[in-house]
């Protein structure tokens, strides 16, 4: 889908090439180093808020699937460049894990991976683990910071790099192109109307139907090594009621490629998706509309993705240019002083504190089942204070966020970032933008660098979160999405002063420096929660106990449920491994053929009724069409004495046939 900006690729160093230094001719794809990583990052999956909607009640109780990281070094053997991205199954990548990952990489590879040449990003579930940032504003509805939870999300994303770098190789990168118009609707059309008509044209039904896909391959491999494949749809699928922890759409989209293609990392990142919806309902098309968890949307969403992405794969060629170039800087958004020539009014602006307007608390009607503060609502609009009117009119302010102690709720200095791996250039940056928004920023980069603007993908959700960026047109409508936009009316016009000044330090090569250093909110981080009690046993009863055993024989498509005394989830992740297993008769052994990552398969916590520290751990088995054979079902739980000691068990159900 051409926006027609720009002009055509340049190759190699942009600052070489602006000097007149000769470059290598074009090899297509080829002299670079890929390397491929994937790591369990699945934190708390019972008894703690969970992260997306930001609902107090919704709190996590078991597992549909493991959420991961997916990580893809490339480096140019040539040119020398090396960036890092990594793709993680969470709702947010906060500022929190982005610090405290670049420290890790820090202390095991020194300068080779840095904030500058690496690019962290969230599929943006909202089925994810609360409490992981630092910022009041985002672990409020989790009750406090979950530092086990932030850990496992932390030694995940490392652990994928590492994984990742461990596996570079010489090999291969080719991009291709498709459009998907069935995997998302536009929540907001009444804002996205109010843009300017040749932009409207650009998006005939309101939505983003780009699909790019970027090929990994080792040289002398038949199949693919990665694949990223990135589409605009928002990861809310599974509703508000859900409170299982999975990957959502795109988890379920990575899991199907996966399990495809032996040995494939696959991801599947968002850009800019912040009015993008999978509900299809608001455009009649199918699924239709929503239930209490709203498992099948997921699962269609998922699968139209996956297959999207799989037309793009067929269309992949090597690209136009070679070579790696990577930029970064911090900004103070809350404080930006912006030219006249970046604001729709032609008139100089400014940013100010962030604020959080009346539709953001009344939330987004189109996603959420749940309606948590009725009292507030979309579209409504009213006169601010005087001290924050210009910057935050017509937005009805609730709460200043960027303004309560004890250093604003959430973060204000933002790091925004370009990549560019041979033709395709990444503008990130630590939002949700909306479409139109995401098209101004790429045709503003693509100008600065020379390229045309379907090169230029703006990669959101990444290396930091502070809610949404609209254009100044659907600012003025107060959605959910004006609402959300922190910074005030001109946030956009500050991104696009601050990406053009980056673009342009990357082709001059001069660099802007790092800027004003983020904030290090590390301490205090309290937890509201009190602690998990120690673990026992449902009385009369051992742990690994099975309480309600499957039937003797069932029909594929059928679910098989087996309760056991089981313990608290929280006292061992599993990660890389798993809380339990289906295990099939082979001759004489048992062999495991689904887990807890399969989508068929799901793992259920609850409290038994009058008890404090019971625990019944319910595993539930959708049967495949295609299955048939002698199966049981075996748990693996770890209780932990009131000394702290963690102990394994396991429990066994009776066996069964499927046929």
């Amino acid at each position: 889908m051409a926006v027609g900006v720009g002009g055509v690729a340049v190759g190699g160093a942009f600052a070489a090439e602006r000097a007149g230094v000769a470059q290598a001719e074009p090899t297509g794809s080829g002299g670079y180093l890929v390397g491929c990583g994937r790591a369990d990052m699945t934190g708390a999956v019972a008894g703690q808020g969970m992260m997306g909607y930001s609902e107090p009640d919704q709190v996590s109780a078991g597992l549909l699937s493991r959420c991961w990281a997916r990580a893809y070094v490339i480096a140019d053997q040539v040119g020398g460049g090396r960036v890092v991205f990594v793709n993680a199954d969470v709702a947010c990548l906060f500022q929190s894990v982005h610090l405290g990952v670049i420290a890790r990489l820090r202390a095991r590879f020194g300068d080779l991976y840095t904030e500058r040449n690496v690019n962290l990003n969230a599929t943006h579930n909202h089925n994810s683990c609360g409490g992981t940032a630092w910022d009041y504003a985002y672990t409020l509805a989790a009750f406090g910071f979950k530092k086990k939870s932030y850990e496992a999300e932390v030694n995940g994303i490392v652990t994928a790099i590492v994984r990742a770098h461990s596996d570079l190789a010489p090999g291969t990168i080719a991009i291709g192109r498709g459009e998907l118009h069935d995997a998302s609707a536009n929540r907001s059309r009444t804002a996205f109307d109010r843009n300017p008509s040749d932009e409207k044209a650009v998006f005939p039904d309101a939505i983003d139907p780009a699909v790019t896909v970027l090929r990994l391959r080792k040289n002398g491999a038949s199949a693919d090594a990665g694949q990223i494949t990135w589409f605009s749809t928002h990861g809310t699928s599974l509703t508000d009621r859900n409170v299982l922890i999975s990957g959502d759409n795109k988890g379920y989209a990575s899991y199907l490629a996966e399990s495809t293609t032996d040995g494939v990392v696959a991801s599947f990142p968002q850009t800019n998706a912040g009015d993008m919806t999978p509900n299809l309902w608001l455009r009649k098309l199918q699924p239709s509309g929503p239930t209490t968890d709203n498992r099948t949307n997921c699962l269609i969403i998922g699968r139209r993705q996956h297959d999207a992405g799989r037309a793009a794969l067929a269309t992949a060629m090597p690209m136009a240019r070679n070579g790696i170039e990577s930029v970064v800087h911090y900004v103070d958004f809350s404080r930006v002083s912006i030219a006249a020539r970046f604001t729709p009014e032609g008139k100089p602006a400014r940013t100010g504190p962030a604020c959080m307007g009346a539709a953001a608390i009344g939330t987004s009607t189109e996603d959420n089942y749940n309606r948590p503060v009725p009292l507030f609502d979309e579209g409504q609009k009213i006169d601010v204070p005087d001290w924050v009117r210009a910057v935050q009119a017509p937005k009805l302010v609730v709460v200043p966020l960027g303004l309560l102690p004890p250093s604003g709720w959430i973060p204000s200095i933002l790091p925004i970032q370009i990549m560019r791996i041979g033709s395709l250039v990444l503008a990130a940056a630590p939002a949700e933008f909306t479409i139109v928004a995401g098209l101004r920023v790429r045709r503003v980069v693509a100008a600065a660098l020379g390229v045309d603007a379907d090169d230029v993908l703006l990669q959101g959700y990444a290396n930091g979160y502070s809610q949404y960026v609209t254009t100044e047109q659907e600012y003025d409508a107060q959605q959910y999405e004006g609402g959300e936009t922190q910074f005030g009316r001109w946030t956009l016009s500050a991104y696009l002063q601050e990406f053009d000044r980056l673009a342009l330090s990357m082709v001059s090569g001069a660099g802007l420096g790092r800027g004003p250093a983020p904030v290090d909110k590390s301490s205090p981080q309290p937890d509201l929660l009190p602690a998990v009690p120690p673990d026992a046993p449902l009385r009369g009863h051992r742990f690994g106990d099975v309480l309600t055993e499957p039937s003797t024989r069932y029909a594929p498509r059928a679910t098989v449920s087996v309760d056991f005394v089981g313990a608290h989830p929280t006292n061992d992740f599993h990660t890389d491994g798993t809380f339990f297993a289906v295990e099939r008769q082979d001759g004489g052994r048992w062999v495991s053929e689904f887990d807890d990552n399969d989508w068929c398969t799901e793992m259920h916590w609850k409290r038994p009724k009058g008890s404090q520290n019971a625990s019944v751990i319910t595993v539930r088995w959708t049967i495949p069409a295609d299955t048939q054979g002698r199966y049981r079902v075996r748990y693996f739980g770890d209780s932990r004495s009131a000394t702290g000691t963690v102990r394994p068990f396991t429990g066994t159900s009776g066996a069964f046939t499927v046929a």
